[in-house]
């Protein structure tokens, strides 16, 4: 069958002040019509890059050295402009990872998606309009005359994402390329993008370009998986047959990253002595004013503890308070309620002194927005040290804890890759040496190779210092590995709070074995 999408012997470079970077060695890669196509591998090779030559919107400093790249019968390399205008969203269509970056927050979702089809579907306002409702509601938003009168900051990433796939398909093109568009979303809205794809692609045989770092995810929904390393094609195999045997190291070591709770990491119990305690935990956000009305607590009356050396999991999706919950046990949300720690007993941020606050430490899931740009590695963590009573000659044993060289103190955080930056970011924590260290999402950003040398990281910092951790993800697979007990929240109130050992179908709630229904899990 001839190919709909084809790249052969593509090889690509960035221009740098120290040279070329070749970020693209030799790819051919083929995609046949109404098939899909994974793309997996880890941060930094090449996976983006790939995207964004196929759709013609290379940064500047980008050179291609070899290959081709071809839609159908089109030479997408020697289209101009204006061809390039009318090729994207007719014939080429994507799909990117944050669908917040995706929409203009200055305009309607119904402006967008009308002004999407009239360009590329050739329709008249009013017929464009119509057709904008039909798709909305065909992706299963809910009363989709009143989403397209919505900015996008008034719904849900979850609402955005299918907004973005609704414009998508209802362009009708070729081929879509889809560029880790579950990533942002939590495990339940991932899922549901996930079936409305399935369904989607069965309805109109659309070809795929699937890019994902996860390899589990990868396989629910394409015919073939290719596997990218440092730039480099190092594999293709039928999905059904790329976690059952892999051929390549790169790909087995992958399949090895995947988290499966049956693959237990933490053995021990902790102690029993409990170390925190929280009751009737209300978070409030905003205040009432003359004419508004004060909003509803993000928590509602939590209550939960942490031992002494334990790990505690924390799940649930999007909006369920778990990060509200984080940022009332770090004095960040106001809350009511109480909190009892080492026998003190705590009503709110006044009452979190200096030992409080050395003892309980956290890490955010982003470190690009929690480390300052300004600062150098060296200063980043020299703050806590005189904070908390050490000095700058322990800045190279804290670099050595997390696994970065002691050089790395002169380097700023843009020279640093996510997961070198989240080491960073665990080295901050563990300057105050803490007693507990609450960890909201911080693997979530990273591919799943990164990810699990975080998670080997934090439990050798467990066995070295005793620290007990609060985890909090929504990613049950990961938890159940290394969690003693797991609490889920939903709609700001707990639903479980279980030793793993009884974390099943038959001893969970409901909203829990959703949870577990739409964690992704290896097929083959």
């Amino acid at each position: 069958m001839t190919p709909l999408l084809a790249i052969q012997n593509y090889t690509l470079d960035y221009a740098t002040s120290a040279g070329p970077v070749r970020v693209l060695h030799d790819i051919s890669l083929q995609i046949a019509p109404g098939e899909v196509l994974g793309l997996v591998g880890e941060s930094g090779s090449g996976k983006s890059s790939l995207a964004w030559a196929l759709m013609r919107h290379l940064p500047d400093n980008a050179r291609e050295v070899a290959g081709s790249l071809r839609l159908g019968d089109i030479d997408l390399q020697r289209l101009g402009p204006k061809e390039l205008t009318r090729i994207r969203g007719r014939r080429l269509g994507m799909v990117f990872q944050d669908p917040s970056t995706s929409l203009n927050p200055t305009l309607t979702i119904g402006t967008q998606i009308t002004e999407a089809l009239i360009q590329h579907r050739d329709l008249k306002p009013r017929e464009a309009d119509a057709l904008a409702v039909d798709l909305l509601g065909h992706v299963d938003l809910h009363d989709p005359a009143a989403i397209m009168r919505r900015y996008p900051h008034e719904i849900s990433g979850g609402e955005k994402q299918r907004v973005i796939i609704a414009t998508a398909f209802g362009c009708r093109p070729d081929v879509i390329l889809f560029d880790e568009p579950t990533t942002a979303l939590d495990v339940i809205s991932g899922a549901r993008i996930l079936e409305l794809f399935a369904r989607l692609r069965a309805e109109t045989g659309v070809a795929a370009l699937y890019i994902s770092h996860d390899l589990a995810l990868v396989t629910r929904v394409a015919d073939r998986v290719a596997v990218l390393k440092h730039g480099r094609l190092v594999e293709q195999a039928p999905a059904t047959e790329i976690f059952r045997a892999p051929r390549h190291a790169d790909t087995r070591a992958l399949v090895e990253a995947v988290p499966r709770p049956e693959r237990r990491l933490v053995h021990d119990r902790p102690s029993g002595v409990v170390l925190l305690a929280a009751s009737d935990i209300d978070v409030h956000y905003g205040n009432a004013g003359l004419f508004r009305k004060a909003a509803p607590p993000a928590t509602k009356k939590i209550g939960l503890d942490v031992c002494a050396g334990e790990i505690l999991g924390l799940v649930g999706e999007s909006g369920s308070g778990k990060s509200s919950m984080a940022r009332a046990l770090t004095g960040l949300a106001r809350f009511s309620g109480r909190i009892t720690f080492d026998d003190r007993v705590i009503h709110g941020a006044r009452d979190m002194n200096a030992a409080y606050r050395r003892d309980v430490q956290i890490v955010f899931q982003h470190p690009d927005s929690s480390l300052n740009p300004r600062h150098k590695v060296d200063q980043i963590l020299s703050r806590p040290l005189k904070l908390y009573g050490g000095d700058a000659a322990d800045i190279p044993r804290l670099l050595d804890q997390v696994r970065l060289p002691a050089s790395y103190a002169g380097r700023w955080p843009h020279q640093l890759s996510g997961g070198e930056k989240q080491r960073v970011a665990i080295a901050r924590a563990f300057a105050a040496r803490p007693k507990l260290v609450i960890c909201d999402e911080i693997t979530a950003p990273l591919d799943v190779s990164v990810q699990a040398q975080i998670i080997e990281l934090l439990l050798a910092l467990r066995a070295e210092t005793g620290t007990a951790f609060l985890f909090i993800t929504h990613d049950l697979n990961l938890i159940r590995q290394i969690a003693h007990r797991i609490a889920v929240m939903r709609r700001g109130e707990v639903v479980d709070l279980l030793p793993v050992e009884n974390f099943d179908m038959d001893h969970v709630h409901p909203y829990t074995r959703e949870l577990m229904a739409a964690s992704p899990v290896p097929v083959g």
